[in-house]
């Protein structure tokens, strides 16, 4: 792989007009078609074979008609007096009225003659339907409804908006992740100590988010994929991105500081750290794709969206970051700092001096490595009582409409009319089939926690029926899944004994499956990456010991982060410090997806650090030296990366959406573990401990084990060996002369 990355870089530092070219032309095309074609998210989020899937296909089946467009619910609370008063009345049907103007509205139900009002008449509520499917509601219609509301609170009727149309829409870039991209710059400068040096991968990474961006906007088109997938995809673009540039950077730096000429050393960046992307994009990449192996439709789209874009990452960093190199020439080489960089950066000239974390760890490796694994373990301890859901208006910022609504809702008619049940009664008998249905159902009413049941209502054959059930407790509160799982089980008596099938649907019993099936997951997911890990660091760095000690460092970043995350969100501690409205559960599919992204990003690191580590011990036979080495050499290169990667993480923690902020948060916790606790101070302390035993395979093994070269030590030893053969000829030459 060296040999064809040198390649590869000396072509594109000779052809880099053209390399750049292309590049520009394919992102202008790309953004042409994105653009022209827009976005088509679904926003579906689904498991077939569910449970409730199954009996929403039975409800489809028999409602044909209930797929109906998409929903707003107008939620009104009076400010004085009651929501019956004649003042009250006339303002609300006057507004309802004025809804009905807009051409897209299929219906708008009165509440007065619908008796969607509470008991104390103080609240109630008032549905539209639309012609439309909740995600192609127009602007349009949008404004009308929101003027109306405007309107309404003006006039004393508070009235806030609910139903399946959103009205917070999931915002990607924003300022919080420009001043994100702000810091990764800042980083970069102090890094290389050079502006024009920091700005590149900036440019690269930006060039390649373009690129991926607009493919999975071209790519929703034809593909059902939730709209969360173009944010997973916008943050793995732009963090590996900068991250893979300013690995090849630094190297093509560190190659001209030895003597190479300009070309010779953007070709040895591109086999020596070009390789180490190569494999850490891969890694990413297949994590992502292996996110498949869950089977949830959702969370596969999301894997694959985020592997195009850090695929396209790898593209431009192993071919247009080469041709920007021969294009910036020896304006970025370390000849060129800036002085006040280095000054403020606390750089020395001389860098190949060993630093103090190195020489720390290597004298007291038993007690940092003690002290690391208390600090991990502390942090993994919450995620024992991980409690998985999917967050709802009930979660979101009371800046919302929705929020206000949700708790308008809950206070007008309980708590649990935010989730209701909706139990499917399914019967093969043909005669009295709803007298049996009626039978089959009244243990609902007597199970503990059930707060009302409606009338059942049959559908068009007769052969089914629908029962809307009111649980006393909220949609993610375990008591309500606790009524779902206690319905379910008695229905296995119901189908022997009255022959009648009982299901159970709806919005909250949705999020209940889907949670439990992703929590089933986890684990199989976890031990596929484990498995996975272990081979490819064995491959890397021809040893047993060093895959075993990264295997178990991974593991300890995810328990950490997963703890951090169910301490912060559901426990409720720090909420307010990162914008979590209230505390509630982990976002389901969040555990799934830190697994598959930090599992790429740590073995990124893992290679980068111990890498050099081998390098070092391959040719001195000396394990301490080694590990300082690593340090010294590419510990500054990850504590870069890592603050570079937390950086843009932390940048979408800002976001109002609560799944956007929680996926932010996790990323960035992860990185912020697993780079500096993990990686930069257990993994060499760790190593310092093994010593020259964490370097031994088996030698039947290693004959086995395909040599993969993915710090080019071919590619340097040819030039090790050409440089000889050189010096050589000169010296046979001048001797020739005399």
């Amino acid at each position: 792989m060296a040999k064809w990355l040198y390649r590869l870089g000396a072509w594109s530092s000779r052809k880099r007009k053209a390399v750049i070219t292309a590049g520009l032309t394919l992102l202008i095309v790309m953004a042409a078609l994105g653009l022209g074609m827009g976005t088509s998210f679904t926003g579906e989020m689904t498991i077939p074979g569910t449970k409730s899937e199954q009996a929403a296909e039975v409800l489809k089946s028999e409602f044909p008609a209930s797929d109906g467009g998409g929903q707003i619910r107008l939620i009104f609370k009076a400010d004085q007096g009651l929501l019956t008063s004649e003042g009250n009345q006339s303002k609300i049907k006057k507004a309802l009225k004025d809804v009905k103007t807009d051409l897209s509205v299929v219906s708008v139900s009165n509440p007065y003659e619908t008796m969607t009002l509470s008991a104390d008449k103080k609240i109630g509520y008032a549905d539209i339907t639309y012609k439309q499917s909740a995600s192609e509601v127009g602007e349009h219609s949008k404004e009308n409804v929101l003027n109306i509301a405007e309107l309404l609170t003006k006039n004393g009727v508070q009235t806030e908006l609910g139903g399946s149309v959103a009205f917070s829409e999931i915002e990607v870039g924003g300022v919080s992740e420009v001043i994100g991209i702000l810091i990764a710059f800042m980083i970069l400068a102090f890094t290389f100590t050079s502006f024009l040096a920091a700005g590149l991968p900036i440019l690269t990474a930006v060039i390649g988010l373009g690129i991926g961006l607009m493919t999975v906007i071209v790519g929703s088109n034809f593909v059902s994929m939730s709209s969360f997938s173009i944010t997973l995809a916008v943050m793995l673009a732009l963090a590996v991105g900068i991250d893979y540039a300013l690995f090849i950077i630094s190297r093509y730096r560190q190659q001209l500081a030895e003597g190479y000429d300009r070309d010779t050393a953007i070709a040895q960046a591109n086999a020596t750290a070009g390789g180490s992307v190569v494999f850490a994009g891969l890694t990413v990449i297949i994590a992502l794709v292996g996110l498949s192996v869950v089977q949830i439709p959702f969370i596969t789209m999301m894997g694959l969206a985020a592997a195009i874009s850090v695929f396209i990452a790898v593209l431009i960093a192993i071919i247009f970051v080469p041709a920007l190199l021969a294009v910036a020439g020896d304006r970025i080489s370390p000849a060129r700092e800036n002085r006040w960089l280095r000054k403020w950066s606390g750089q020395k000239k001389n860098k190949t001096k060993e630093n103090a974390w190195g020489g720390l760890i290597t004298r007291k490796p038993w007690l940092i490595s003690i002290i690391s694994i208390i600090i991990l373990t502390v942090c993994t301890l919450p995620f024992l009582h991980m409690q998985l859901g999917l967050p709802d208006s009930g979660l979101k910022s009371t800046e919302t409409t929705e929020r206000r609504g949700y708790d308008l809702l809950a206070e007008g008619f309980g708590a649990g009319f935010n989730g209701p049940l909706v139990v499917v009664a399914k019967t093969t008998n043909s005669k009295d089939s709803q007298t049996k249905i009626a039978e089959a159902t009244t243990y609902i009413k007597d199970i503990p926690g059930v707060a009302s049941v409606s009338p059942a209502i049959p559908t068009p054959s007769g052969q089914a029926a629908i029962i809307t059930v009111l649980p006393e407790t909220g949609p993610h509160d375990i008591r309500t899944t606790e009524l779902v799982q206690a319905i379910r089980d008695q229905s296995e008596n119901v189908l022997k004994k009255d022959n009648v099938e009982i299901m159970v649907t709806g919005g909250t019993a949705v999020n209940i499956d889907i949670s439990e099936k992703l929590q089933e997951a986890l684990p199989k997911f976890a031990l596929l990456i484990v498995g996975l890990a272990f081979v490819l660091l064995m491959l890397v760095f021809r040893s047993i010991l060093v895959p075993i000690k990264a295997v178990v460092g991974f593991l300890f970043t995810l328990g950490s982060t997963l703890g951090f995350i169910v301490w912060v969100i559901q426990d409720g501690y720090l909420g307010s410090l990162f914008g979590i409205p209230e505390p509630g559960p982990v976002l389901n599919f969040l555990p799934i997806l830190v697994t598959g992204i930090l599992f790429g990003l740590a073995m990124d690191y893992e290679v980068f650090l111990v890498s050099r580590m081998r390098e070092d011990y391959t040719h001195t036979g000396d394990a301490h030296r080694s590990v300082r080495s690593g340090l010294t050499h590419s510990g500054p290169v990850v504590t870069a990366a890592g603050l570079i990667m937390i950086a843009v993480f932390a940048s979408f923690i800002f976001a109002e959406d609560t799944i956007i902020k929680s996926m932010g948060l996790a990323l960035a916790f992860g990185i912020l573990v697993d780079a500096f606790v993990v990686r930069m101070t257990l993994v060499p302390a760790v190593m310092t401990i093994l010593g020259k035993h964490a370097w031994y395979l088996p030698k039947w093994l290693d004959r086995l084990l395909p040599n993969i070269d993915i710090e080019g030590e071919s590619i340097m030893q040819e030039n090790m060996n050409e440089s000889r053969i050189t010096k050589n000829t000169k010296v046979q030459t001048e001797s020739n002369i005399k």
